[in-house]
């Protein structure tokens, strides 16, 4: 299945999409800024998801929320599952940072950071040796090999060990218009109530685009083989990747609810690097996986943390009218 990449560097793909009904589609928005629009030498161009954003999503197609554990295809994987007060609280593969999380490295318990801060041990000092960390991401989470991470306490390494996402991905629209509308929120109650108070009517403008809808891929193979991990590991990575991929364009591209897209072509999905590379079916995938995690499941493991700290809560921000359209995005890790 894989042979087809043994001589290149990266996977690309460019892979069209459209709205499941209709033209119009909501981006991603920023925080003081909107929808991220701008100008190249083939006119306007807009973001519709970020590679911040498509990290998360494309990292939770391989998480079962009913039963809070990795789907049934990824059984075996490396992750880190967090409990609070004996009850599930999250795990190394929901979170942003992966095991840079807070509830794995700040919190009063320091089981899981000295298990980690033991693994790594010996590189206080020099030149990070890429292979010892790769191994150790590779035990406790594999998931930081594909979708980066940044482990900045001072204690671990003074804070230098960081790995730059192999897998990365972006949705942009070309050609992007705005659809203008609007509507009202309203209150049949008393329509000229306190609208601070949540009461009375309140009319809103909304801005979609339209436009053609492509999504970037870019999986680094070159940077996989650079771990140093071995055939039997690089060929987990890569699976895990593609896995992630098919899954996503397969029906995991609801990103808002007015942001609801699919490939136009979704029997054959194929690469511009290396030229005519198909990207295989779920069900190829699936059967590939599982005796390539049989083959690695003495490199990695399932570890269960706990965080009992108290959850404290920051400054009270003023909240947005529209929390429930507007995304912003994490920092990146790299």
């Amino acid at each position: 299945m894989l042979d087809a990449l043994k001589k290149c560097n990266r996977v690309l793909f460019t892979v069209p999409l459209r709205p499941v009904q209709g033209d119009r589609f909501q981006p991603t928005g920023f925080p003081s800024l909107g929808a991220a629009t701008y100008q190249t030498k083939d006119g306007q161009k807009l973001l519709v998801e970020s590679a911040q954003s498509m990290a998360n999503r494309l990292e939770t197609t391989c998480w079962d929320t009913a039963s809070n554990k990795p789907v049934a295809a990824l059984n075996g994987i490396s992750h880190v599952t967090i409990n609070r007060k004996g009850k599930f609280l999250t795990d190394s593969l929901l979170e942003a940072h992966r095991i840079n999380s807070p509830y794995l490295l700040e919190g009063k318990d320091r089981t899981f950071f000295e298990s980690l801060k033991s693994e790594l041990g010996g590189l206080e000092e020099g030149p990070i040796d890429r292979k010892k960390l790769a191994e150790a991401l590779l035990k406790f989470d594999v998931g930081s090999l594909i979708h980066g991470v940044f482990l900045a306490k001072k204690e671990l390494a003074g804070g230098r060990l960081r790995v730059a996402r192999a897998l990365s991905a972006f949705i942009e629209a070309s050609d992007a218009r705005v659809a203008a509308s609007g509507g009202v929120k309203n209150d049949h109650v008393n329509p000229s109530g306190d609208t601070k108070a949540g009461f009375g009517n309140v009319p809103f403008a909304r801005d979609e685009f339209v436009g053609e809808i492509v999504c970037h891929i870019n999986l680094d193979l070159a940077q996989i083989r650079g771990y140093g991990l071995g055939e039997k590991a690089e060929g987990l990575l890569v699976l895990l990747a593609l896995y992630r991929v098919r899954k996503l364009l397969d029906g995991d591209l609801r990103l808002r609810t007015a942001c609801d897209l699919e490939p136009i072509n979704h029997e054959e999905i194929i690469a511009s690097r290396p030229a005519g590379f198909a990207l295989p079916s779920l069900t190829d995938l699936e059967s590939a996986l599982k005796k390539c995690i049989e083959s690695c499941k003495d490199l990695m493991t399932h570890t269960t943390a706990t965080f009992e700290d108290e959850l404290k809560k920051g400054k009270e921000e003023k909240p947005d009218d529209n929390d429930d359209e507007t995304e912003s995005d994490e920092p990146s890790e790299e």
